[in-house]
């Protein structure tokens, strides 16, 4: 629990550190509202066509009696949207970031900065830097795309599918979404993707921590366009604290979980 209140004040951080500085918010912004269309227009195609690819995929329902074909169909349906949900959050960082690459470059760097401490440069020039982000990024989506395949074929199991295959879909998102973010610093500092996500690995609790969050906030579109400027932030200053180069102490980000986990209890209760 330690590690994952860690992650999230990692995020809270991120997102103060934009609202305190408007102009890299505002800059932040574009390359997600122009996603953001891309994106809309695909789930809205998807929501509308679910329900028909799931009746060309199971033909052997037809013959079920009532309401059994019914409730299989509409089950499979909502699965379907659910993972095409799944697959878009975890692609929109990755587009939005290659869309915003120049962007989102400058802003982490600015990070770094006003944090202390020399800012790392990777000494390669934008063209190289784009493509090695953009195969990283396939890369990671090859991942992605194996864990949706496989989540999909558990939700055909009873109750588990339903309940205990979310759940791990959530957390198979938020890891991937802290690699993607953090990318954009590790890169920097001459790190690969193997590097990466070995480097995630050996801290699993706080990259979920970062991650789970900022996933399940992602799941509604325009706020995954609010608060990518400050997810960028907040990614910067986790790579800085896995790599032992954070200045501050775990025990302010883990305290800053805390509280916002305390208030969003209260306003629950409230």
């Amino acid at each position: 629990m330690r590690d994952l209140g860690a992650g999230l004040g990692f995020l809270i951080r991120g997102q103060r550190w934009v609202f305190g500085h408007g102009k890299w918010f505002g800059i932040g912004l574009l390359p997600g509202l122009v996603t953001l269309v891309l994106y809309a227009g695909a789930l809205v195609g998807l929501g509308y066509g679910a329900d028909d690819l799931v009746t060309w995929a199971t033909p052997f329902a037809d013959d079920w009696s009532s309401p059994w074909s019914g409730l299989l169909r509409t089950a499979l349906t909502v699965l379907v949207f659910v993972l095409g949900l799944f697959l878009a959050v975890v692609t929109f960082t990755a587009v939005t970031l290659l869309v915003g690459q120049p962007f989102y470059e400058s802003l982490s760097e600015e990070v770094e900065r006003t944090e202390g401490g020399t800012v790392p440069e990777s000494g390669l020039p934008l063209w190289r830097e784009l493509w090695i982000s953009a195969r990283d990024s396939v890369r990671v989506l090859v991942r992605v795309g194996l864990y949706a395949v496989l989540l999909f074929a558990l939700g055909f199991v009873p109750v588990a599918g339903q309940t205990v295959v979310p759940v791990i879909g959530f957390c198979v998102t938020g890891y991937f979404l802290a690699e993607e973010l953090t990318a954009v610093a590790l890169q920097r500092r001459g790190m690969a993707l193997k590097e990466r996500l070995a480097l995630l690995r050996g801290h699993r609790m706080r990259t979920l921590g970062f991650g789970v969050p900022l996933g399940l906030a992602f799941m509604l579109p325009f706020v995954a366009v609010f608060l990518m400027p400050g997810a960028v932030a907040g990614a910067t200053l986790l790579a800085r604290g896995l790599v032992g180069e954070d200045g501050r102490d775990e025990d302010d980000d883990e305290a800053a979980g805390r509280a916002a986990a305390g208030k969003g209890r209260t306003a629950a209760e409230g």
